[in-house]
């Protein structure tokens, strides 16, 4: 079992390594304290998809209170072409609080560059990729001023695209926000969240976001984040063998002998940095 699983007191992660990003709805502000003191690597208070349009207001006061009494988070806002978009930015921007924002349909580079800017040019964006032209522009946003990671809004790209939710018709937009990543010099993007509370489902989707180069996932449960930190780290097998593999490469005067040394290098001194974040040991011996 991974570290992320044991009883030890909850450590801060750093939003570039966040592996579970956990979705909560601004209408449930009694459950706010609660999300940030779950096992959740960031809270994200939601005032888009989750609220009504009759609770948009009173929602986000709650969240501007929330965030000016001793809260962090990020929070998820309306998107850019949007009624509500302005005024989301207008209340929050100084909100103590506030660690980020999550900008919803993000379709433009410039969407993303104009919340920034409106919100000070201090406040990172995460670009939440939702529909065909998003995929198809996620190196733009991916470059664009501001934005500090990509998501993959799942749900709705489906809806938008009428693909299933199957990993091989997935492959093509979550690989396309990995290279746009790496491309824009981004971590690795967040993939869109498990529906069910089924966590053998939730273990295996969340694998499939390894397989593909994603470093984090979108939680719609405090329940599922221990799951995703877990599967999203690596294992104490990885680190056993990283912390081996360095060994042997410093004992012997760190001469590279042919060409598979630099790929696993770079591998191990990875799962090293991830296992220290994370705080998961080697195998005990």
């Amino acid at each position: 079992m991974n570290a992320s699983l044991t009883s030890t007191p909850r450590r801060e992660i750093a939003p570039e390594l966040a592996r579970s990003w956990l979705l909560v709805a601004a209408t449930r502000p009694e459950s706010f304290d609660a999300a940030a003191a779950s096992h959740a690597d960031a809270v994200v208070l939601d005032i888009e998809d989750a609220v009504d349009a009759s609770k948009k207001q009173s929602a986000r006061a709650d969240v501007v209170r929330w965030l000016s009494e001793g809260g962090r988070a990020w929070v998820r806002i309306n998107d850019a072409g949007s009624d509500y978009w302005a005024d989301d930015i207008e209340e929050l921007r100084t909100a103590p609080g506030l660690q980020g924002v999550m900008l919803a349909k993000t379709e433009l580079g410039g969407q993303a560059m104009d919340t920034y800017n409106r919100l000070g040019a201090r406040v990172p964006i995460v670009a939440l990729v939702e529909s065909a032209i998003g995929i198809e522009n996620a190196s733009e946003i991916a470059r664009a001023k501001g934005v500090f990671r990509l998501a993959f809004g799942s749900g709705d790209f489906r809806r938008d695209t009428g693909m299933s939710a199957d990993r091989e018709a997935m492959a093509y937009p979550r690989a396309r926000l990995v290279i746009s990543s790496r491309v824009g010099g981004l971590p690795g993007p967040i993939d869109g969240p498990t529906v069910g509370s089924s966590h053998p489902i939730l273990r295996e989707q969340s694998a499939t976001t390894v397989s593909m180069g994603m470093t984090g996932k979108l939680c719609l449960s405090a329940d599922q984040t221990p799951v995703v930190n877990e599967v999203i780290s690596p294992t104490r097998t990885d680190v056993e063998w990283a912390h081996e593999f360095l060994a042997d490469f410093d004992a012997r005067g760190r001469i590279v002998r042919d060409g598979s040394d630099l790929p696993r290098l770079g591998r191990a001194r990875k799962i090293m940095q991830l296992a220290e974040a994370f705080d998961v040991l080697p195998v005990a011996r």
